[in-house]
């Protein structure tokens, strides 16, 4: 059977829709980095998702090609999932789409090395006569943050984002978005194929301990 990232994660991938803080460790990614509304049809960040499935699946698949990767094992491509960040540093603002950066990613089972991504990029660039050298070997250690699952649309997040914010500080934590540090998603519906109001998101967002008060 084919190993499963979000069964064998669960903690990572499928949270309970109440927020808890994880200690999340260092993970491997095919990533696209862009900018702007993510609904523009044809627009950046749709032809980045194009990208990442052409080389996630090449990697899924490369023994066909003939390419052998050490330690290789059968897996399920994890989901889509996004960085997200404001271009002026403000909080996430769904009304300002056209402001949004991000960096869309599919995680790469740690047996991926350097040498086997460069692979798929040309192979990927080669069979599928697909532009693919927008995507980049990414690593990324986000370390304490703040989760939920969020059921509902994207333009409701807002709802989650407070209730995660208020448990933080009840744990003692603080929110700690900074320019390596962002709003995070896992995108475990398609849009495309599921009602919005019961869309399945992850939303993590990075912490802090909360400064003790002076002289406690």
């Amino acid at each position: 059977m084919a190993f499963d990232f979000k069964k064998e994660y669960r903690e990572f991938y499928l949270p309970k829709a109440q927020p808890e803080i994880v200690d999340v460790p260092a993970m491997n990614f095919v990533a696209v980095r862009g900018q702007g509304d993510p609904n523009q049809e044809g627009g950046a960040y749709q032809q980045a998702i194009g990208i990442l499935y052409a080389i996630a699946f090449t990697l899924k698949m490369s023994a066909r090609a003939g390419h052998v990767i050490e330690g290789f094992y059968d897996y399920v491509v994890p989901p889509l999932e996004g960085f997200w960040w404001m271009q002026d540093g403000a909080d996430i603002d769904y009304r300002r789409k056209q402001d949004f950066e991000w960096i869309s990613v599919i995680r790469l089972p740690d047996f991926i090395r350097r040498m086997d991504f460069d692979w798929a990029v040309a192979e990927a660039a080669k069979k599928k006569k697909q532009d693919v050298s927008k995507a980049e070997f990414y690593s990324c250690v986000e370390g304490a943050c703040v989760q939920c699952m969020h059921i509902g649309p994207y333009d409701k997040e807002s709802d989650t984002i407070r209730l995660m914010e208020a448990f933080a500080g009840d744990k003692g934590y603080a929110i700690d978005i900074t320019p390596r540090r962002h709003h995070h998603e896992i995108y475990l519906s398609d849009a495309r194929r599921c009602a919005p109001e019961r869309l399945k998101t992850v939303i993590r967002l990075p912490v802090r301990p909360l400064k003790p008060c002076p002289g406690n």
